[in-house]
């Protein structure tokens, strides 16, 4: 709970509803705001801060020391603001389902300083969070079997831990782990793993991952596009319980 939030808005009168109304969003968008690491976009967060008179730094104090990249803030303040996260990946595990192991093994390969290894793996792991927190958004996750195959020789031990987290992390009510059969050939995911975010006004933002940093789309063609993909994906993958007895078969495979 955020407490300082609370507070503030307890001592002028504000109330999630009149907040919503100064600041365009939806009464549960503006609710969300007092949920542990639920914040609002940065516009967003010096409008409500200027509404009760306070600094952005004591309603939001974890907003001045995030981890994550400064090129992935945008795309995380959406991710923090999304009822829905629909995420397709063909190479890694989701980074919302990572454990740390997992996390840590993956970034290893990618040339960086140790400390900025361990930055984003703690930004991976706090992002998580909203996945248990008291409002999850529904989360419905596309994996490539191949993802779940692939070994890491550095890192032995983590892809078992990963696989028995996944499988935990399926059995929730609020996230579906689907994956497609390493037998469907070529289908449109192939291309690249992407992130489709509902906000609760209902409106769609999308996130692609690159070799250099990470982009978010907000282009309406871009978007029909992209969801159409996913549905074409979708299609391809097995049934929520078929995929969780793959992921529970394909953690006995790994020591």
């Amino acid at each position: 709970m955020n407490h300082a939030l609370q507070e503030a808005m307890a001592e002028v009168g504000e109330t999630a509803e009149s907040l919503a109304a100064q600041t365009g969003v939806d009464p549960k968008t503006a609710a969300r705001w007092i949920s542990p690491g639920r914040v609002p976009q940065p516009r967003r967060r010096v409008t409500v801060a200027a509404i009760l008179g306070r600094d952005v730094g004591d309603l939001w104090p974890d907003v001045l020391k995030r981890r994550e990249p400064q090129w992935l803030r945008k795309w995380v303040d959406w991710e923090r603001e999304a009822v829905a996260l629909r995420w397709y990946e063909h190479t890694w595990v989701p980074g919302l389902l990572q454990t740390e192991g997992y996390a840590r093994a993956t970034l290893a390969h990618n040339l960086l300083p140790p400390d900025e290894i361990d930055e984003r793996v703690a930004s991976r792991l706090d992002r998580s969070s909203i996945l248990t927190s008291g409002r999850p958004p529904q989360l419905v996750a596309v994996i490539d079997m191949a993802a779940l195959r692939r070994p890491m020789k550095s890192h032995p031990a983590a892809m078992k831990e990963q696989l028995i987290h996944l499988a935990e992390m399926a059995e929730l009510p609020h996230v579906q782990i689907l994956v497609v059969s390493e037998e469907t050939g070529l289908y449109p995911g192939l291309q690249g793993g992407f992130i489709l975010g509902t906000l609760a006004d209902g409106s769609v933002v999308a996130h692609l991952d690159h070799q250099v940093r990470a982009q978010v789309v907000d282009e309406t063609d871009d978007l029909v596009t992209l969801q159409r993909t996913w549905e074409m994906i979708r299609g391809e993958a097995f049934s929520r319980r078929q995929s969780l007895n793959l992921i529970k078969e394909a953690a006995h495979t790994w020591t």
